[in-house]
């Protein structure tokens, strides 16, 4: 069959498309248990009753891991592109589905060529994880859930190799449980890593992560499999009502709660935006190419890991504060991509500063904490739907007043006459809202059932059908 003759809209199968994949992608034949029917892949589920965590630290490679650990880099970057191409180009040219199997049999291929013979110097399990990495997000494009995968670009895309159990081994330290000697695949030295907290001890890590930043420091993640004891509930003194506290995020203050306590906006790019722009000249001004000009960009590297660090620090100590201190906790749905639009014509350069705030505060890192926190801890997390007029009802007497500007930070209830602070009002009402909305789904529960840890306004509906 030649390409001309083959149907866009037909899928090729059976013999045709093993020849196809065999004479004309260059993919081999299975051999290893060649009689035996093939079955998709199913992913590792972890233990019952066992959560998986991450466990982030920095280590200092020497000169030779370092140089291993780059090499290792580039490869995973060229499996993954290479793996790419190849899946595009089957079903683009020949209508031929190619996935993770064939895309691992195309790399022991791949690596015994003489053109592309230095990836047998990277750990094969290391490439299949890229490769995996690959599936997944095809996986996520073809839910709907992710555009179509992109090519991953040496200067653009995140340095990094994921290790499985037997790319690496741990050899935990008696002295000091829950921390060890980690030496990964290729390499006969135990990584310089700076523990600091212990990893769960007497468990080995599911698997480690090894990832480069721009301003070259090296971190490892080691996923583990542990029980995570649940917190004791918290309630109102002398109630049984759990403890709830609602949540406005904003630009003006972070996060305001309804009880008026504000977590301050650090505004940690207006507080380097002169740093940022004497460092940025000085980049524009060095050749292409030239040592000068690395060092430049990695001062500017530095600078950007240094507010990521501040603000993500700030986040998970703010997290855990509330996590712990409450058992309900209420925020507001908000589309962070949909506010992050930009604006064209009139007032483009005011919406371009307001998406620089937006995404200098990190709402979405703010909601992904809470979102696994009250999982792990036996919390509740509830979210509003977000034309819920949160800023425009009155929390006294619930009257919806008109709507209010950005630049209007009290107001007045024409009703009842009360003075409301614009966010604290607001952190109110999502709470009486969030409460509503958390006892129609316990009282929808059996008996002895708990409530989920995340309930969603737009979704309560399917889950009181499944309750």
């Amino acid at each position: 069959m030649t390409d001309s003759a083959i149907d866009p809209a037909v899928r090729v199968t059976g013999a045709e498309a093993k020849r196809v994949k065999r004479e004309v992608l260059g993919i081999a034949d299975r051999r290893k248990h060649h009689k035996r029917r093939a079955t998709p892949l199913k992913s590792r589920d972890k233990e019952a009753g066992t959560q998986q965590r991450v466990y982030r630290f920095r280590f200092y490679p020497s000169p030779v891991q370092a140089a291993q650990l780059a090499s290792t880099f580039g490869a995973c970057r060229w499996v993954y592109n290479e793996g790419l191409a190849l899946r595009a180009g089957a079903w683009e040219k020949h209508r031929v589905s190619v996935g993770f199997a064939e895309t691992c049999r195309a790399l022991t291929g791949w690596r015994r060529a003489e053109g592309t013979s230095w990836l047998g110097e990277v750990s094969s399990t290391v490439l299949q994880q890229a490769l995996r990495h690959l599936e997944g997000a095809f996986s996520r494009f073809f839910r709907g859930s992710a555009k179509y995968p992109q090519r991953k670009r040496k200067h653009r895309s995140r340095d990094s190799a994921t290790y499985v159990r037997t790319g690496f081994r741990w050899m935990e330290d008696p002295e000091r449980p829950g921390t060890g000697l980690v030496t990964l695949a290729k390499q006969s030295e135990p990584l310089d890593v700076r523990w600091s907290r212990a990893l769960p001890a007497g468990t080995l890590p599911v698997k480690l992560t090894i990832t480069r930043d721009r301003a070259g420091r090296f971190f490892l993640s080691v996923l583990m499999e542990e029980r995570i004891d649940p917190l004791p509930p918290v309630f109102l003194p002398g109630t049984t009502e759990p403890k709830a506290a609602g949540l406005d995020l904003g630009l003006a203050s972070l996060v305001t709660l309804d009880d008026g306590t504000k977590l301050d906006h650090p505004r940690l790019l207006k507080k380097y935006e002169d740093e940022l722009a004497r460092l940025q000249r000085g980049l524009h001004r060095k050749r292409r190419g030239s040592k000068n000009r690395d060092k430049a960009r990695l001062r500017i590297a530095r600078l950007y890991a240094l507010m990521g660090d501040v603000r993500r620090d700030m986040l998970d100590q703010f997290t855990t504060h509330l996590v712990r201190e409450n058992q309900v906790l209420v925020v507001e749905d908000l589309s962070i991509v949909t506010l992050l639009c930009p604006a064209k014509g009139k007032g483009r350069r005011r919406k371009a500063r307001l998406s620089r705030s937006i995404l200098d505060a990190a709402w979405g890192e703010l909601l992904r904490q809470l979102r696994y926190k009250c999982a792990w801890y036996g919390r509740t997390l509830v979210i509003v739907d977000r034309f819920f007029p949160s800023t425009r009802r009155c929390s006294s007497c619930h009257t919806k007043g008109p709507r209010l500007d950005v630049s209007v930070r009290a107001w007045k209830c024409a009703e009842c006459d009360v003075v409301h602070d614009r966010d604290v009002n607001a952190a109110v009402n999502l709470r009486d809202e969030g409460m509503r909305l958390y006892w129609l789904a316990a009282s929808a529960l059996p008996p002895g059932r708990v409530p989920p840890p995340v309930i969603k306004a737009s979704e309560l509906e399917d889950c009181l059908l499944t309750a």
